[in-house]
C-alpha cells in the first residue's frame, strides 16, 4: 500500500514539472500583442530581449519621404531612451548613385554618420547639388573633417559591395518604397500604410514600439 502511494506521489510530480515546464517555455516564447498598422516579414521570427528594440531604416539620400521624416526620428527614440537601436541600410532607386550611400557608411565607420546623413539630405534637398558627384561627396566630407583618407576609400569603392548587399536585402524583404522600417526582425512598416501622411506614419511607428516595450 506505502509502494502504490509513493508511485502515485512520484507520478504526480512528475506531471506537474512537465506541466510547469510547458508553461514557461509559451511564456517565454510568446509574441506580445502587437498594436498599429503594419505586415509581417515571411519567413523572419520575431526578435526582442526584453531591453532593446532594433529598428532597421531602408532609406535613400534621393527620397523626399526620407528627408521628411528625418525630424520624426528623435522623437521616436526619445520616446524610448536606450531602447531603440536604429540602424540605417542606405539604398538608391533607378538612375540614383550608390555613391551617397557608400559615403554614409565610410562616415559612420569613423563615427561621423549622422552629420553625413544630415548634410547628403541638405545638398539634395535644399541646395539641390549632385550628390553622385565625387567632387561633391568629397567636399561634404572635407567639411566633416572626415580628410584625404575618405576620398581615396569613396574613390576606390570601398563600401561598394556594402550597399550592394544593401540592395539585395531590400529586395529578399520586398522593400518597394523608402523610407521602410523593419521593427524587431519582421514587423514592416512604411508611409503607405497611413497614405504618405509623415505624422501619421510617426504614430504609427510609436504605436507599435510602444506594445512591444509596454508588454515586458
Amino acid at each position: 500500500m506505502k509502494i502504490n502511494k509513493l508511485i502515485a506521489m512520484l507520478i504526480f510530480a512528475l506531471m506537474a514539472t512537465i506541466f510547469f515546464s510547458a508553461c514557461t517555455s509559451e511564456k517565454t516564447s510568446e509574441k506580445p500583442s502587437i498594436k498599429g498598422t503594419y505586415t509581417q516579414l515571411p519567413g523572419e521570427q520575431f526578435k526582442f530581449d526584453g531591453k532593446t528594440v532594433e529598428v532597421v531604416e531602408f532609406l535613400s539620400f534621393y527620397c523626399h519621404t526620407c528627408y521628411n521624416f528625418e525630424n520624426s526620428i528623435p522623437v521616436i527614440k526619445g520616446n524610448f531612451p536606450k531602447k531603440i537601436k536604429w540602424k540605417i541600410i542606405p539604398i538608391y532607386w533607378g538612375k540614383g548613385s550608390p555613391k551617397p550611400g557608400e559615403a554614409y557608411l565610410l562616415a559612420e565607420e569613423a563615427g561621423k554618420g549622422e552629420e553625413m546623413k544630415k548634410a547628403l539630405f541638405d545638398a539634395q534637398m535644399v541646395q539641390k547639388r549632385d550628390i553622385g558627384n565625387l567632387e561633391v561627396l568629397e567636399s561634404i566630407g572635407s567639411k566633416l573633417g572626415l580628410g584625404p583618407d575618405f576620398s581615396k576609400k569613396l574613390s576606390s569603392g570601398e563600401k561598394a559591395v556594402e550597399v550592394r548587399n544593401g540592395m539585395d536585402m531590400a529586395k529578399a524583404y520586398n522593400v518597394d518604397e523608402t523610407p521602410t522600417l523593419i521593427i524587431a526582425g519582421n514587423i514592416v512598416v512604411n508611409p503607405h500604410a497611413v497614405d504618405h501622411n509623415i505624422d501619421a506614419f510617426r504614430e504609427n511607428v510609436l504605436t507599435i514600439l510602444k506594445s512591444i516595450l509596454q508588454a515586458r
